[in-house]
């Protein structure tokens, strides 16, 4: 751990991810704020809220520093757009939304216009697809036929592709659509091919009469929602087998079980909840929003046993923070203003499970750490609603209170209390293991900004390393090859027990943990089933299965390695025979002829230049990027050198193509070659439209397209290049809190 100036503790990972992804810089892209002030930013913006309820001035600067405690403590932290935006020109504090999309031309574009402004401005999108006629089907104003939802979903990845959220966060999509939808056995594969829609996470909403006819084996009917008529009978089985089998094999589509979220809806009178927030843990009405904290419960243990007195105080302030929030923020759009509003949602989850669990010298695969997960979670509803009850009577109940299943039973300022979401970056901040996931790993490489390898070690399992005695920065070493020490024989067996990895944790009891927490949370549970490579579909039905059986409201899983290119395990290492073949490169005649093609990618112009030999063949390639010097222009000389002796040495150029084309960086640009995915990805296409130009040939390889363009998805981070981890219905860095969700 490292001081700032006023002794607040934060790890020197933690400090690189605040400067690079939430400090204030100026229009130069210089750092204009240090972590103190960030923290002082946000706690006087929200504490002075307190003035639209009458509060004192001296009273607004007690609350300020509470806030300012809170937060510097690292016992609770908000959602990241409220650290990045308060107190800011932009001020938008909202993570998650939800957007309608109606059965109409007006209706979708409005929806994809609405998206754009909420992406700018640091938030991200869930929608569901439900409501479009289906494929096929009539449109009455042209006599046409619709296209169906998936392509209009295509529609709403190209506009997320094209906006960049103030540059310091991604645009992401949950897209979601009812299992009775005529179009649904499409949906459930339309990310079949990786390099669609990757921009959107996907969820099929299943239904009870769904469930049921799977349970007993019979058929159900497909309603065709512009009419409302029964178009088709599909057996239910068959239709949750293909769920299965799409998500064992690259981890979606995941499952929202609809009804038991409607059953669970504070506010039934208003309609239908059709849609999540990208994660799946916030269901929403349509142009709702909702604001999000955690807190750390690492920071909950006196003692070895729960400092329930201390939790209790981060509750109570906690939900005051959020209830500010609301009234803090600038929303994207007046309907998402006054939604938000009527309703006052918060969703207050909790982080540094894991760490909490091993401090206390609970398992996490025991019966313990679940009678604990409900102990701890029925705490804080029951905490927050005194608090929201509290605030209800200094400031008013929602204004859809007599809407509410809580008329006249619980005055509540707020519709929901509690939200268990993802806190990847947040996490690396508080230094703690990420919501309620287990350990990813308990040692791993970090790369840093000047390329130096660090071993990042677990503080808790280092500690208890010291104090046998055991700790050595060699075993940290051996320990970072896995990230596990179940095989490690110097370590005693009550250390392993304590201290699990996600892979060492059974499916079941990654579903167990994720229900107990459900049973006391409003909304709902991110959290992903970590599954081994080797799991089978079977067990991914019992997973879906249990869920059902134990009142889980979704499920995510990921079977270790099964998007293409993703290393299966952090840092296991694989022995491969290589056939030895000795190559020679031809030797370049002084003079050669060959065409530059221009190539617009994320980097900037990137100029392509294609030489040919005597018999019109390629024979080498070189690059010129418009940026000079920097990583982005040494990257494309060495593609273009190591392409260069790849044809020098007889490789077909066919070959060439297809390993480079596809792959993705995190700055795509659509130009008039059409989608461009990284500075490899355009040579790639440059090279192939000189092959298409001279022989008429084209390339087209969609299964090395997608097993080459997730390895940037799931391997290596694009940002540090530090392994990525599978968590919370996301793919996170660990190392600099890259992440492909909002």
């Amino acid at each position: 751990m490292e001081k700032t100036k006023q002794n607040i503790e934060l790890t020197s990972n933690a400090i690189e991810v605040l400067k690079r992804r939430y400090l204030k810089r100026d229009e130069e892209g210089r750092l204009i704020e240090t972590p103190e002030e960030l923290f002082k930013r946000v706690a006087t913006a929200i504490a002075q809220i307190d003035a639209k309820y009458g509060k004192s001035e001296k009273e607004i600067y007690k609350t300020k520093d509470e806030f300012f405690e809170l937060i510097t403590s690292l016992r609770f932290l908000p959602n990241s757009p409220t650290l990045m935006n308060a107190g800011t020109p932009l001020g938008q504090l909202s993570a998650c939304f939800v957007l309608p999309v109606e059965d109409s031309m007006e209706g979708i574009f409005d929806a994809v216009k609405y998206a754009a402004m909420i992406h700018k401005s640091g938030g991200g999108t869930g929608f569901s697809f439900s409501r479009l006629r289906p494929k096929g089907d009539v449109v009455g104003s042209t006599k046409g036929i619709s296209s169906g939802p998936v392509s209009f979903m295509g529609v709403f990845d190209s506009a997320t592709e094209a906006v960049k959220q103030g540059g310091r966060r991604r645009g992401a999509n949950m897209g979601l659509l009812r299992v009775d939808h005529p179009d649904i056995l499409e949906f459930i594969r339309c990310k079949d091919d990786l390099t669609r829609f990757t921009n959107f996470n996907i969820s099929v909403g299943l239904t009870e009469e769904f469930m049921k006819a799977v349970i007993n084996d019979e058929e159900y009917e497909l309603v065709n929602p512009r009419t409302g008529q029964i178009v088709k009978k599909l057996k239910a089985k068959d239709v949750f087998d293909l769920i299965i089998h799409q998500a064992w094999k690259n981890g979606e589509p995941g499952i929202v079980f609809l009804d038991r979220i409607n059953a669970a809806n504070p506010t039934p009178q208003l309609g239908e909840i059709e849609a999540t927030n990208p994660c799946g843990e916030q269901p929403l009405f349509a142009y709702e929003s909702c604001n999000l904290g955690s807190i750390n419960l690492a920071k909950m243990v006196k003692d070895t046993s729960v400092n329930w007195e201390l939790l209790r105080d981060t509750v109570w302030k906690a939900v005051h923070f959020l209830d500010n929030v609301i009234d803090a923020n600038k929303y994207p759009l007046v309907l998402i203003e006054k939604m938000t509003k009527s309703n006052r949602k918060i969703g207050l989850g909790v982080m540094g499970w894991a760490d909490m669990l091993v401090q206390l010298k609970i398992p996490y695969h025991s019966k313990e750490a679940l009678n604990l997960a409900e102990q701890i979670m029925k705490f804080i509803l029951n905490e927050g609603r005194l608090a929201s009850i509290q605030l209800a009577k200094e400031r008013g109940t929602f204004p859809n209170y007599e809407k509410s299943i809580y008329y006249d039973k619980l005055p509540l300022r707020n519709a929901t209390i509690t939200t268990i979401a993802p806190t990847g970056t947040l996490s690396i901040i508080a230094a703690c293991s990420s919501g309620i996931e287990p350990f990813f790993a308990l040692c791993f490489a970090r790369n840093v900004m000047d390329g130096t390898r660090l071993v990042e070690v677990n503080q808790y399992f280092k500690k208890e390393m010291e104090r046998l005695g055991l700790w050595s920065d060699s075993l940290a070493e051996k320990i970072a090859e896995t990230g596990s020490i179940q095989q490690i024989k110097e370590i005693p067996e009550e250390i392993k027990k304590i201290f699990v990895t996600a892979h060492e944790i059974a499916p079941s009891e990654h579903i167990r943990m994720q229900a107990a927490f459900q049973q006391y949370v409003d909304n709902a549970v991110s959290k992903t089933v970590n599954l081994p490579h080797d799991a089978t579909e079977e067990d991914v039905r019992e997973v879906y299965l249990l869920a059902y059986r134990l009142g889980c409201k979704g499920v995510t899983v990921y079977r270790d390695g099964s998007r293409q290119g993703q290393v299966i395990q952090k840092g296991q290492k694989t022995e491969t025979q290589l056939t030895q073949i000795s190559l020679k490169p031809r030797k370049r005649p002084e003079t050669l002829k060959g065409i530059t093609r221009l190539m617009k990618t994320g980097c900037g112009n990137l100029y392509v230049t294609i030489n040919k030999d005597k018999d019109g063949k390629p024979f080498e390639v070189f690059t010129n990027i418009g940026k000079a010097g920097g990583c982005a222009a040494s990257q494309a000389e060495a593609i273009g050198r190591l392409i260069s002796l790849a044809m020098r040495s007889g490789i077909e150029t066919q070959e060439i193509v297809k390993q480079l084309k596809g792959i993705s960086c995190h700055a795509p640009v659509w130009s008039g070659n059409g989608k461009i995915t990284s500075c490899s990805d355009a040579i790639a296409k440059a090279i192939e439209a000189e092959l298409r130009d001279s022989r008429g040939d084209i390339i087209e390889d969609k299964d090395e397209i997608k097993s080459n363009s997730e390895v940037a998805h799931y391997g290596a981070c694009p940002e540090c290049g530090s392994s990525l981890s599978y968590e919370e219905g996301c793919v996170i860095c660990h190392s600099c809190g890259f992440t492909r969700c909002s």
